[in-house]
C-alpha cells in the first residue's frame, strides 16, 4: 500500500490523516534499522499519490494562491520605491522562505538581474549547497553573491567558548550575519540599501516582534539596511501552496522531512530533525555528538551523554566552566593620585590595536602627549579639547595594564562606563563580527587578529560603545559571562 505523507512540526499527515509522534520516539528510535529500511524500499518510493493530492490542494486553494500574490507584489513595489535597483539585495539561505521571497521579488519587479546574497555558515545541509548551486544555474542573470566565514572554524570556537545554545547563538553573528555584511560594505561602502527577508511571524515568537519593514537600529542586524518581508504573514501552508502553484525548485532536505534548513545543527532544531541527520547525516552527527559530550564532561557535567541526548545542552547559559570566562570581567582600580583616573586590567601587552579602539570617541592626538608615559589624548571631535588620556601602566596584580583618565566631560561615569566597553572589546575579541555588523559606516573591520576602527570612516555614532545596541560593548560578555 502507498501513501502520501506529509510532515510538520512533530506531525505527520498520511494521506491528509494527522498522526502525532511523541518526542521520545525520534529520541530512542533504531536509525541504522531505518536506514536498511529507506534502502530497501527506496525503489518503491515515488510522487504519485503525493502529486495528485497536491493537485487537488492547488485547485481548492486558487483564490488564496491570487490574493496571497496580489497583495505580496504590491508590498515589494511600494517598497522599493525609494531605492535604485541597484540597492536592492534578496536574502538567500537555500530555505523555502528566501526561496519563495526570491520568486515574489524578481516577478513584482520584472527584474532577474537582482543582487542575492547567499550566507554559507560552513554549517548547512549538503541538499542545501546542492540546492544554492541549482539556483544560481537556474537563474543565469541574478548577481549571485556567497557570505563565507573563510578564517574561522567552527569545531575551535566551540572548544574555546563552548557550543552554540538557545540564548547563546555567537554562530549568527560569526558565520552568517558578519559575512554577509562583509559582502555588502564590498558593494555599498556606506550607502543604504533596501534587503527583503524570508521571515515571517508565525515562525517565532522573537519573529512574531518584528515589523514588516523595519529600519530601526535597535531592531536591525545589520545598519546599514532597511528589511523588508513580503512574506510576513504568510502561514506555513501559504508558502507550500506558492511552490508547488508556481512549479518552483525547492531544496531536496524537504523531501526528506525536516521542517528547517537553516544549520544542520542549530540548537534550534527540535528532536525530529536531529532523529533525520542520525539517518541522512550519520557521520557529522556521530562527530557532533562527541563534541558535545567531551565538552558536557569538560564543564562538569556527571551525566554528560543524558546531558547532550536529552537537549539540555541547549538550554545552556553564560560561560560556567569555561577558561575563556576570564576574559570578560572587567577588572580596574581607581588611581588614588588623579581624579577620574581608572586603571584597567589587560589580558595581554598595551598596544597601538587598544589605542585604536578609543577612536569613536574623538580625535586621536598622540603628537600632544607625554612621550616618557607613551600617552594618547582623544579629542573631542568638535572641541578639540582633550576628555581622554590613555596610557600603558603597571599595577600590582596585573600582568599588563592600561590607565584611562577623563577630562573636560560633564558626566566621568558615563564615559568610562563606554570606555570599560572597548577594554572589554581588546581582552575578549573572538573575531564575532558583531561589531562590523553594528558599524552603519563601515568604519570596523577585523584584520587578522586585530581590531581596527579607520578614523577617516568613523562618524562617532557611539552605537559600538551603547548598550542599546550591544549590551556590555562585546557579544562575549553575553556568551562568556558567569554567576
Amino acid at each position: 500500500m502507498r501513501s502520501s505523507v506529509w510532515a510538520a512540526n512533530n506531525r505527520y499527515y498520511i494521506d491528509g490523516k494527522s498522526v502525532a509522534l511523541a518526542n521520545k520516539l525520534f529520541q530512542t528510535a533504531d536509525t541504522d534499522a531505518l536506514s536498511r529500511q529507506l534502502e530497501k524500499y527506496k525503489d518503491q518510493n515515488d510522487y504519485k499519490y503525493f502529486d495528485e493530492n497536491v493537485q487537488k490542494f492547488i485547485e481548492a486553494n486558487k483564490d488564496r494562491l491570487n490574493y496571497l500574490k496580489d497583495e505580496a507584489f504590491s508590498f515589494v513595489k511600494q517598497a522599493a520605491e525609494k531605492f535604485d535597483e541597484e540597492r536592492i539585495v534578496l536574502s538567500f539561505s537555500g530555505g523555502k522562505d528566501s526561496t519563495v521571497t526570491a520568486d515574489v521579488v524578481i516577478k513584482a519587479m520584472s527584474n532577474p538581474s537582482l543582487v542575492h546574497i547567499f550566507g554559507d555558515t560552513t554549517l548547512e545541509f549538503p541538499a542545501t549547497t546542492e540546492y544554492a548551486t541549482r539556483y544560481r544555474k537556474s537563474h543565469p542573470y541574478a548577481i549571485f553573491k556567497v557570505a563565507k566565514n573563510y578564517e574561522q572554524d567552527f569545531y575551535s570556537v566551540c572548544e574555546d567558548i563552548g557550543p552554540p545554545a538557545r540564548l547563546l547563538r555567537w554562530c549568527c553573528s560569526m558565520f552568517k550575519t558578519g559575512p554577509i555584511t562583509r559582502v555588502l560594505n564590498s558593494l555599498y561602502r556606506n550607502q543604504a540599501i533596501l534587503t527583503f527577508y524570508g521571515v515571517r511571524k508565525s515562525e517565532s515568537v522573537n519573529r512574531s516582534k518584528y515589523n514588516r519593514i523595519e529600519d530601526d537600529a535597535e531592531s536591525v542586524k545589520i545598519q546599514k539596511q532597511t528589511v523588508a518581508s513580503p512574506i510576513f504573514f504568510w502561514r506555513d501552508i501559504d508558502i507550500w501552496l506558492y511552490i508547488l502553484s508556481e512549479k518552483i525548485d525547492f531544496n531536496e532536505a524537504y523531501r526528506l522531512g525536516y521542517d528547517r534548513v537553516g544549520c544542520w545543527c542549530c540548537p534550534n532544531n527540535n528532536q525530529r530533525a536531529q532523529f533525520l541527520s542520525r539517518i541522512y547525516m550519520t557521520e557529522r552527527f556521530k562527530e557532533w555528538r562527541e563534541f558535545l559530550v567531551a565538552f558536557a564532561k569538560r564543564i562538569g557535567k556527571l551525566d554528560a551523554e543524558e546531558y547532550v541526548d536529552t537537549g539540555k545542552w541547549k538550554a545552556r547559559q553564560g560561560g560556567n566552566g569555561l577558561a575563556a570566562a576570564g576574559d570578560v570581567k572587567l577588572k580596574f582600580t581607581s588611581c588614588t593620585a588623579e581624579d577620574h583616573a581608572k586603571i584597567y586590567r589587560l589580558v595581554r601587552p598595551f598596544d597601538d590595536e587598544l589605542v585604536r579602539m578609543f577612536v569613536p570617541f574623538g580625535i586621536l592626538a598622540p603628537e600632544l602627549g607625554k612621550k616618557l608615559l607613551n600617552e594618547t589624548p582623544i579629542l573631542d571631535y568638535s572641541a578639540k579639547v582633550p576628555i581622554i588620556s590613555v596610557q600603558p601602566f603597571s599595577q600590582d596584580g596585573y600582568d599588563n595594564a592600561v590607565k584611562v583618565k577623563t577630562m573636560n566631560v560633564a558626566d566621568h561615569d558615563d564615559l568610562q562606563r563606554m570606555i570599560g566597553y572597548q577594554i572589554r572589546k581588546f581582552n575578549a575579541c573572538r573575531k564575532c563580527l558583531k561589531c562590523e555588523s553594528l558599524c552603519k559606516a563601515g568604519a570596523i573591520s577585523i584584520v587578522g587578529d586585530s581590531y581596527y576602527i579607520n578614523p577617516d570612516k568613523c562618524v562617532r555614532c557611539k552605537i559600538c560603545v551603547t548598550a542599546k545596541y550591544l549590551d556590555g560593548g562585546c557579544m562575549m560578555d553575553k556568551y562568556l559571562r558567569t554567576k
